[in-house]
C-alpha cells in the first residue's frame, strides 16, 4: 500500500476504507480542492478582461491557506496546504470560450462535496465529480502537468479554431502542496453523465493486444471494458444516419491531426452506450435516483460540452447551437446491428501522454516479444492513422439507403427498357427520313446528269459535267453493298431509286421488330 502511494498511485485499501494518494486522504484532496479554487476564481474576478498574452501561460500563483485561517483566507479542519494556480487567466479564458461563468464554475465545485468515482485504467489517478455532472476533477503526475502547460498556446489556438471537438475542454491547472507532497490536478468537461445510465462503457484504442477488460474490472457494478470486449458484443458496430456519420468521422479525422501534431499518442476514446428500449424499466429508478436541485434556478449547460454539440459544426441552427432533447442529455443517437435505439455519449480522453523516450522504449520493447502494430504505445503518425482506421471500419459505421424491392426494381427495368426502346426506334426514324431524303437528292442529280448527257448529243461542242472520281468510287460501293442485303423480291429493281427506297423500309421495320422482341424478351 505504502509503495502504491508513494509512487503516486491511489491506494484503495479495503471496501470500507478511504482511499489516500500519495499518503493524502481523499476527503482532505477533496476540501483543499475547495478551498483552493473557491479562493483563486474569486481572487480572479477582481482584475480587469483583457486578451491573452504569451507569458500568461507560463504564470503561476500560489496562495497559503494554514488550518487556523488568515486575513485573506478561511479556516478549515484539514493540515495546512498551498494551493497553487497555473496559467489563470488563460483558463479564465477557457472557460469564457465554453460560456462557463465565474458564479457557475464555484457554484458546480464548492457547493456540494465532490463525488468520488472509481479508476479502471492503470494510472492510479482519483477521479471526482460535481454534484451536478458538469466537471471531472482527475490527478495527474508530475510530466503530465509540466506536458499540459506547454501544451496551452497550441491548445489555445486549437480552441479559437474549433471550440466544437471531442477532445478534453481543460478548465483548471491546480497543485495542491501539503507536507512536502505535490498534488497536481486537473479540472475537465465530463463526458459520461451520470444521470443517465450507460449499459456500456468502453475505452477503446485502435489496438488490440491486452485490450480486454480484467476480471476484476467486470466483476464491478459499472465496468468499462475494452477493444476486444467491443469486437466480442458490438461485432457489427454502430450504425448512425449519414450526416451524423459525416459529422462525427470529420470530428475524429480532425481531433487525431491536432494530437499527432503535438506528439501525442496512448490516447483513447471513451464511449458510453444508452440502450433506449431499456430504459422505460429503468424510468422509475432512475428518477428515484436523480433528484432535481431545487436550491438552483436554472441548471448549467457548458456550451459544446455534450457529444452531440461536438461533432456538429456551425450553421445547424440559427445561432450554431443545437437546441436538443433535454431528455437525450444530448446524446447521438445510433443504432445496433440489432435495431435497438441507442444514444451514444463519447469524447477523447487521455491526451497528456508525449511520445518521449520513455515511451519510444516501451514500445521498442513490445515490438521484440509482440507484434509492434498490435501494441497501445506507438509513434503519434501510426496511432492516428490505426485509431481513425479502427473507429472508421470497426466502431461506427453508416446505415446504408434502403433497397428496392424485386417487384419495384422490375417495374422500373420494365419502364425503363422500354425508354430506350423508344429512344431507339426514333432515332433509327429519323435516320431512315436523313437516308431517304439523301437519296432523293441524289435521285434528283442523276437525273440531271441524265438530261445533260441526252442534251450533249445535240451540242457536241459542251462536254458533259462528271462526277470526280472519289465521287463515283464511293456511289459505286454504296450501291453495290447494299445490293446485297436487299430482297429476292426487288432485287430486279435494287438499280432503280424506287427500290432501293423500298429496301430501305423494309429493312427499317425488321430492325424496329427485332428491338421490340428483345423489349418483350427481357421483360417476360
Amino acid at each position: 500500500m505504502s509503495s502504491a502511494a508513494e509512487n503516486g498511485d491511489a491506494a484503495p485499501g479495503k471496501p470500507n476504507e478511504e482511499k489516500t494518494y500519495k499518503k493524502t486522504a481523499s476527503s482532505a484532496i477533496k476540501g483543499a480542492i475547495q478551498l483552493g479554487i473557491g479562493y483563486t476564481v474569486g481572487n480572479l474576478t477582481s482584475k480587469p478582461d483583457r486578451d491573452v498574452l504569451m507569458q500568461d501561460f507560463y504564470v503561476v500563483e500560489s496562495v497559503f491557506l494554514p488550518s487556523e485561517g488568515s486575513n485573506l483566507t478561511p479556516a478549515h479542519h484539514y493540515p495546512d496546504f498551498r494551493f497553487k494556480t497555473y496559467a489563470p487567466l488563460a483558463f479564465r479564458y477557457f472557460r469564457e470560450l465554453f460560456g462557463i461563468k465565474p458564479d457557475d464554475y464555484l457554484y458546480s465545485i464548492c457547493s456540494e462535496p465532490l463525488i468520488e468515482l472509481s479508476n479502471p485504467g492503470a494510472s492510479g489517478s482519483l477521479f471526482f465529480v460535481t454534484s451536478d455532472d458538469e466537471f471531472i476533477i482527475k490527478t495527474v503526475q508530475h510530466k503530465e502537468a509540466e506536458f499540459l502547460q506547454k501544451l496551452l498556446p497550441g491548445y489555445y489556438m486549437n480552441l479559437n479554431q474549433n471550440p466544437r471537438t471531442l477532445l478534453p475542454k481543460f478548465y483548471g491547472l491546480y497543485c495542491m502542496q501539503s507536507g512536502g507532497i505535490n498534488i497536481r490536478i486537473v479540472v475537465m468537461n465530463n463526458v459520461l453523465p451520470r444521470s443517465m445510465r450507460m449499459h456500456f462503457t468502453y475505452d477503446l484504442k485502435g489496438s488490440t493486444y491486452k485490450r480486454r477488460a480484467s476480471r476484476k474490472e467486470r466483476e464491478k457494478s459499472n465496468p468499462t471494458f475494452k477493444d476486444l470486449d467491443f469486437l466480442q458484443d458490438m461485432h457489427e458496430g454502430l450504425y448512425f444516419d449519414t450526416e451524423t456519420y459525416n459529422a462525427l468521422m470529420k470530428t475524429l479525422q480532425r481531433d487525431c491531426r491536432v494530437l499527432e501534431s503535438f506528439k501525442i499518442m496512448d490516447y483513447s476514446l471513451l464511449l458510453g452506450i444508452h440502450v433506449l428500449d431499456h430504459s422505460l424499466k429503468e424510468k422509475e429508478e432512475e428518477t428515484s435516483q436523480n433528484v432535481p436541485d431545487a436550491k438552483r434556478p436554472g441548471m448549467q449547460k457548458v456550451l459544446y460540452s455534450t457529444a452531440m454539440e461536438s461533432i456538429q459544426g456551425p450553421g445547424k441552427s440559427g445561432d450554431g447551437i443545437i437546441t436538443e432533447n433535454p431528455d437525450t442529455m444530448g446524446g447521438i443517437p445510433a443504432k445496433s446491428h440489432k435495431g435497438e435505439k441507442l444514444l451514444l455519449f463519447m469524447g477523447i480522453i487521455d491526451i497528456l501522454q508525449s511520445y518521449r523516450l520513455m515511451k519510444k522504449l516501451e514500445h521498442s520493447w513490445k515490438a521484440l516479444v509482440y507484434d509492434g502494430d498490435t501494441v497501445s504505445v506507438h509513434r503519434p503518425s501510426f496511432y492516428a492513422d490505426r485509431f481513425l482506421k479502427f473507429m472508421n471500419s470497426r466502431v461506427f459505421k453508416k446505415i446504408q439507403a434502403l433497397k428496392a424491392s424485386p417487384s419495384k426494381k422490375r417495374c422500373n427495368s420494365i419502364a425503363a427498357l422500354k425508354a430506350t426502346s423508344q429512344e431507339i426506334v426514333s432515332s433509327i426514324s429519323q435516320e431512315w427520313k436523313d437516308e431517304k431524303r439523301d437519296l432523293l437528292t441524289e435521285g434528283q442529280s442523276f437525273s440531271s446528269l441524265d438530261e445533260e448527257a441526252l442534251g450533249s448529243r445535240h451540242r457536241p461542242d459542251l462536254v458533259p459535267s462528271t462526277p470526280s472520281l472519289f465521287e463515283a468510287t464511293s456511289l459505286a460501293t454504296t450501291i453495290s453493298s447494299s445490293s446485297l442485303y436487299v430482297n429476292e423480291h426487288y432485287a430486279h429493281d435494287r438499280t432503280t431509286k424506287a427500290g432501293l427506297l423500298l429496301w430501305q423500309e423494309v429493312h427499317l421495320r425488321e430492325n424496329v421488330a427485332d428491338i421490340f422482341f428483345t423489349v418483350n424478351y427481357y421483360i417476360l
